[in-house]
């Protein structure tokens, strides 16, 4: 079977860095934050830094609480709807914000981002394949 992506766009990263970071726009009404966050094939779910939450106005703690496990423990993190713009698509989607304020990074994960994606990667030579999943 082969797989293909119509149109892919291509987003460019330094493969010499820890992870593949890509660019973001979070949104929620007239506030909106950019920042870069890596992309995690292993993440349940799009987590970003509370205070990323706090700057689009949220009162992080009235969102819906998911309970987030790694390899080294556990964390409470809540759910607001917002819409993340991301290597020119654009989604409205539910996405995570930490409770803990030392969460320092942000992770687009496969609910909420990477399942509305087709995904093609060249480690090697730092490139990041993309098109938007339609059935």
């Amino acid at each position: 079977m082969r797989y293909e992506i119509d149109e892919p766009a291509v987003h460019h990263y330094d493969a010499r860095q820890p992870g593949i970071t890509v660019p973001v726009r979070l949104a929620s009404g007239l506030l909106s934050q950019n920042i870069t966050a890596k992309l995690d094939t292993g993440a349940s779910y799009c987590i970003f830094r509370r205070g990323v939450g706090e700057a689009l106005g949220f009162d992080v703690e009235t969102g819906t609480p998911q309970w987030v496990s790694t390899v080294t423990g556990s964390f409470l993190t809540f759910g607001h709807e917002v819409t993340l713009t991301t290597l020119g698509l654009e989604f409205a989607t539910i996405v995570y914000f930490a409770h803990d304020k030392e969460i320092k990074r942000d992770v687009l994960g496969r609910f909420g981002w990477l399942q509305q994606l087709k995904v093609g990667l060249v480690d090697y030579e730092g490139k990041l394949y993309f098109g938007r999943y339609s059935s």
